[in-house]
């Protein structure tokens, strides 16, 4: 993407004649203020959202319970989701939401969501980190200071950890694998030494030490060589424990790629593939062994290796994964949204790559550096991951990994365009420089979009200031289903003039933001304060991001089911139900898996035999469980009213199906459409009841 920054860099550690320089921006006199920063924004941002809302429906919840009946059961190598054997997903995510629950929250609870989203929050600071780091080494301080604040402020970093994914975990281990990759083929001043001549003396010790470009590398070379070699496979291994093989269609496919390009092929032993890949088989073969012993005798006889490497690895890719419940994007919307995920900072690429276009001579110019290798690197890993999910199918969160690496190129060329200079004692040292017509364009796109936003949010907010307010936003949606609601953001176009009145707080806070950040960032722009007009831009999309998380907890109510689950409970406490009550869900657990996540034990299933529980459901155990696990709409007819008392959780998606079948339920609860049923009044007849006819 961004060649601008290939010019060889004056202080490069590629080369011996750069002995006893120092790097530029690599005092820990402006290191420590700009880790400060970006600590104090990950406070903001990330960590104060911790606490709310509860644990979502579907994936959110659905990925908890793996964690939960790992932490109780002891199992760490099956995976489990309401009993069923869970075998879609490697463990390593689960592990860590295993020990995140033990420590902060063993029975579910108000600090669940705390325990579980914590590893997520904790990952993005990694990433802001690694990034800061790798950035720092390759471009300078200043470089390294937007990477950070870019990660941190990205709409699509912010939303996709909303729930329990292992996407920004894969992708931190990925991108601590490339790095480590070009620290292990890294040469700095000391690693080599001039070649000395050969004696009968020395010819031995001489000619057993690897040589490069006419020097002999050390022995303090060889060794932190090795060291990242080693951690580059190591890292690799927990990236597969992750997310699975395409790991290393990633890691391996830019390998090669990049090796041959930059002239770096002949130093592949660097590498130590031969005993790499022996430590990566140590860390990542002993799961998936004893996953494959442990797990036979599914539909068909296929046990966990058909499953797991054949139908959620191959098939998943060609789209004809069982069961066929994942989608595709379609081209234009696949491409074109990662302008969402990454803004603000994607209005900012057309004046990167006008930029990189200028100066693409200087790729030609000069010895290889860390930064040109960086650039090069980078490049081939966003294009590989790119391409190789526009032929699959896909979720829009599946190229989180080259969020990082082209936001560290994007703030590379920014700050190489806006002047930073080579030496920075200070944060607000870096002011200087001459904007450039790209640049303003830039900034004056921020400030269109961003007042646009304003004015809309004014006018919603406006015309919703006579109407009430309504915890129960779900209830008030127009449900125009578009995308079906596969989308991230698909509710957003169900809002309406009574739900809206729902979200006056962030509306107000994000129609500040939009109004005030960007007009003063263009006039500090005007002013060619560069670094104060792009700080400018990263803290109104954080106050943006604060008003979207304050926005997500009005939304609660209607995408967990917390609160039914705390229904049932309170229930249980006042001993209006009796203790051998059956709790009974509608349809696939995803609609509802928070419930046997709060209420910590397994429920039943209606018509549940489906998507995550299919495979699962065909194993033996799973039909001897007591109570059953499984149940079709017939049998829950013939038992409705019969045997222990019946508490039913439906889903929105499945009221009118359950009206007819049900005409005569008790209703309990109903919040968004969704409705918790029993099958005879309570115990207490002080509690108030609603009969449906």
């Amino acid at each position: 993407m961004l060649v601008s920054v290939l010019a060889p860099h004056p202080t490069s550690p590629a080369s011996p004649a750069t002995r006893g320089r120092p790097l530029p921006g690599r005092s820990s006199h402006s290191r420590v203020p700009a880790l400060l920063a970006v600590f104090a924004l990950w406070l903001a941002i990330f960590f104060a959202s911790l606490w709310t809302p509860p644990l979502l429906d579907d994936a959110d919840a659905t990925h908890a319970q793996a964690a939960q009946a790992m932490l109780q059961s002891g199992d760490w190598v099956t995976l489990h989701v309401n009993g069923i054997r869970y075998l879609e997903k490697p463990p390593l995510p689960y592990w860590i939401g295993a020990l995140s629950l033990r420590l902060f929250a063993a029975r579910p609870g108000p600090l669940s969501a705390f325990a579980i989203h914590l590893p997520l929050a904790l990952t993005v600071l990694a990433l802001a980190l690694l990034g800061f780091a790798w950035s720092r080494r390759a471009f300078g301080g200043p470089a390294a200071f937007c990477t950070a604040v870019f990660v941190l402020t990205s709409a699509g970093v912010f939303l996709f950890t909303r729930i329990f994914i292992p996407d920004a975990l894969l992708s931190l281990l990925l991108a601590l694998a490339l790095y480590c990759l070009l620290r292990a083929l890294e040469l700095s001043p000391k690693d080599v030494s001039s070649r000395p001549e050969r004696t009968l003396a020395n010819q031995k010790d001489v000619s057993s030490r690897p040589e490069r470009d006419g020097f002999i590398v050390t022995r303090s070379g060889e060794t932190r060589s090795s060291f990242y070699a080693y951690a580059m496979w190591a890292f690799l291994a927990f990236a597969v424990l992750a997310k699975g093989l395409v790991a290393l269609v990633f890691v391996f496919g830019a390998a090669a790629i990049f090796l041959p390009l930059s002239g770096e092929l002949p130093h592949w032993r660097r590498l130590r593939p031969f005993t790499g890949i022996l430590l990566l088989l140590a860390i990542a073969a002993p799961w998936h062994i004893l996953a494959g012993l442990r797990n036979r005798g599914g539909d068909a006889g296929h046990g966990f290796f058909w499953f797991y490497f054949v139908n959620e690895h191959l098939l998943r890719y060609l789209g004809q994964r069982i069961p066929r419940d994942y989608n595709k994007l379609p081209a234009a919307l696949y491409w074109s949204l990662h302008l969402v995920w990454l803004f603000p900072w994607s209005l900012f690429a057309p004046a990167a790559l006008i930029l990189a276009w200028r100066r693409r001579r200087e790729l030609l110019a000069g010895p290889t550096t860390f930064a040109r290798s960086t650039v090069l690197l980078l490049l081939i890993f966003c294009a590989l991951v790119l391409v190789f999910f526009s032929f699959s199918t896909n979720q829009e969160y599946y190229t989180f990994p080259v969020y990082l690496p082209l936001l560290m190129l994007l703030a590379a060329a920014l700050a190489k365009d806006m002047g930073a200079p080579s030496s920075t004692r200070s944060l607000t040292a870096w002011q200087g420089g001459v904007p450039s017509a790209t640049l303003t364009l830039s900034f004056a796109l921020f400030t269109t979009l961003s007042l646009a936003a304003a004015l809309a949010l004014g006018y919603g907010l406006w015309t919703s200031r006579h109407l009430p307010y309504n915890p129960d936003i779900g209830a008030l949606l127009a449900h125009r289903g578009v995308g079906d609601y596969t989308l991230s953001m698909s509710h957003f176009f169900d809002l309406t003039g009574p739900s809206f009145a729902a979200l006056r707080l962030s509306a107000v806070l994000a129609a500040l933001a939009f109004a005030l950040g960007p007009a003063i960032a263009w006039t500090l722009h005007g002013r060619r304060s560069a670094f104060p007009a792009l700080m400018t831009v990263a803290l109104t999309s954080a106050i943006f991001l604060i008003a979207a998380h304050i926005a997500l907890g009005r939304f609660a109510s209607m995408l967990s089911s917390q609160n039914f689950a705390a229904r049932i409970l309170s229930l249980e406490q006042q001993h209006a139900i009796e203790p051998d009550t059956q709790i009974l869900l509608f349809g696939d657990q995803s609609y509802g898996s928070s419930i046997p996540f709060y209420l910590d034990r397994r429920v039943t299933l209606v018509d549940g035999r489906s998507s995550s529980m299919l495979f699962g459901s065909t194993f033996p155990d799973a039909s001897t469980a007591a109570p059953p696990v499984f149940l079709t709409s017939r049998q829950l007819l013939d038992g409705w009213g019969n045997g222990p008392r019946k508490l039913l959780f439906v889903p929105a998606e499945h009221r009118a199906e359950t009206d007819r079948l049900l005409p005569h339920a008790v209703l309990l609860a109903e919040t968004s459409g969704k409705v918790l049923l029993t099958d005879r009044p309570l115990l207490l007849a002080t509690h108030r009841l609603e009969t449906r006819n």
